[in-house]
């Protein structure tokens, strides 16, 4: 019998080096960690990964898109795309991993929900995440019997990760029939899509949707769990961040871009959401892109 790579400290434990033994839904690694402020991930993976964030924050960057992931989240890594993803410098993340590769990877990561477009998830409960990985741990041994141990444990937290999208999809449908489809959610939304580049404010928004700011605040705390204001400010910064690392405008250029005719005002919003200047992060990030 020969163990895996297995590594087991404070910060960080693992399971790598896992020998395949299933064509159709194969562990290739895992892990726990507890990451430090900024620490960095860029590559292009030859399996599948999935992120669990069980506490702190960072970002996610993949194919000139940026997240924004806080505990509770999951998102996916997919085979041949490079990707970046960082913890925060203030309040950086500690999750849990695994990599996994099979034919009916596609047809299981549907069922998760996840899609092209739809990369970040709802995570699973926490303490069902903890217990699918320690049973996980629990076989560290490269044989038959621990190959099998680790096949079941894995298809056990695909399964709950199915059970997890079908439960967010049921309470999303009584929301919308709690609140009535929420038209003038809708609205504020496309609204901001079609208009963020633009000096508009919450009263604005109202304006154009025929409501007062009280009524679309509630609605936009009800169902995105922030103020409207913060919408607005969250979805013109990541608008940002984009534009700086997938173009060359200025700082100035993409202040006018993304709706502020001061590019101090911009300048030191930007930095409250990502903890840098737009000229520190756009250095930052060409440097986690060249590593």
């Amino acid at each position: 019998m020969v163990n895996v790579k297995y590594t087991n400290s404070q910060e960080y434990r693992s399971l790598e080096d896992l020998s395949l033994s299933s064509m159709e839904l194969d562990l290739v690694h895992m892990g726990k960690e507890q990451c430090l402020p900024y620490h960095a991930c860029s590559a292009t993976r030859e399996e599948y990964i999935i992120h669990f964030i069980i506490s702190g924050t960072g970002f996610y960057s993949v194919e000139g898109v940026t997240y924004s992931i806080s505990p509770g989240h999951m998102f996916l890594i997919s085979p041949g795309v490079p990707t970046v993803y960082c913890a925060d410098v203030n309040d950086p993340w500690s999750y849990m991993w695994i990599g996994f590769k099979g034919l009916r990877t596609n047809a299981i990561l549907k069922q998760c929900g996840f899609s092209k477009n739809r990369l970040v998830l709802p995570s699973p409960d926490k303490d069902k995440l903890h217990q699918c990985f320690d049973e996980l741990f629990d076989h560290v041994v490269q044989d038959y019997a621990g190959s099998l141990f680790r096949e079941a444990a894995l298809l056990k937290l695909m399964a709950l990760l199915v059970n997890t999208h079908q439960e967010f999809l049921k309470q999303e449908r009584v929301q919308d029939d709690y609140l009535g489809k929420n038209q003038h959610l809708d609205a504020a939304i496309e609204y901001i899509n079609t208009h963020y580049m633009k000096d508009i404010s919450v009263s604005d928004i109202a304006e154009h949707i025929g409501i007062s700011q009280g009524y679309l605040n509630r609605i936009f705390n009800e169902r995105a769990n922030m103020t409207i204001r913060n919408y607005l400010l969250e979805f013109r910064m990541y608008k940002a961040a984009n534009l700086l690392v997938g173009t060359n405008l200025s700082v100035k250029e993409i202040a006018d871009n993304v709706g502020y005719t001061d590019q101090l005002v911009f300048s030191k919003a930007f930095k409250r959401q990502f903890g840098l200047s737009p000229k520190n992060y756009r250095t930052y990030r060409y440097s986690l892109e060249n590593l």
